[in-house]
């Protein structure tokens, strides 16, 4: 197999995998927190990182791509340390929307890495943009929310 294309296989596989985390994070965060309006917000980040996986896979069909959705050891380490932040935390829904921001950082990183690989397909590279400018975004409103509170 090509060397090129190995690379572009395991660096979508990253993305994915970080996609992974996200949705069992977010559903970690719904399951840990009361708050019914956080509960339904962290759900509705779940299905958008699903429907991310969707569009990556989609846009990849010639790739070997990871099928099911298993995350990673770091990612359960760090659902994890949701679970005990959210044990000791004397606000749970602030911990666990600031676990959220934590990850999305992290993913914004992991695409700005993908995206700077110009081996890369170009309708790849459009919809790693598109969900990275998506997750700036989402996370700009959240901080926007953060200074009304």
């Amino acid at each position: 197999m090509n060397k090129d294309i190995k690379e572009i296989e395991n660096r979508i596989n990253d993305i994915i995998q970080k996609n992974e985390d996200a949705i069992k994070g977010y559903e970690k965060a719904a399951e840990n927190t009361e708050e019914t309006g956080l509960e339904m917000y962290f759900r509705n980040k779940a299905r958008e990182r699903r429907n991310f996986l969707v569009d990556l896979k989609s846009a990849t069909p010639a790739l070997d791509t990871r099928d099911k959705i298993e995350g990673s050891t770091k990612g359960a380490l760090h659902r994890t340390w949701m679970d005990v932040k959210a044990f000791f935390s004397g606000d749970d829904a602030e911990a666990m929307l600031e676990e959220a921001i934590r990850g999305d950082k992290a993913a914004i990183e992991e695409y700005n890495e993908v995206l700077a690989d110009t081996h890369i397909p170009p309708n790849v590279s459009s919809i790693i943009r598109a969900q990275r400018d998506w997750l700036k975004e989402d996370l700009a409103k959240n901080r926007t929310l953060e200074d009304l509170r």
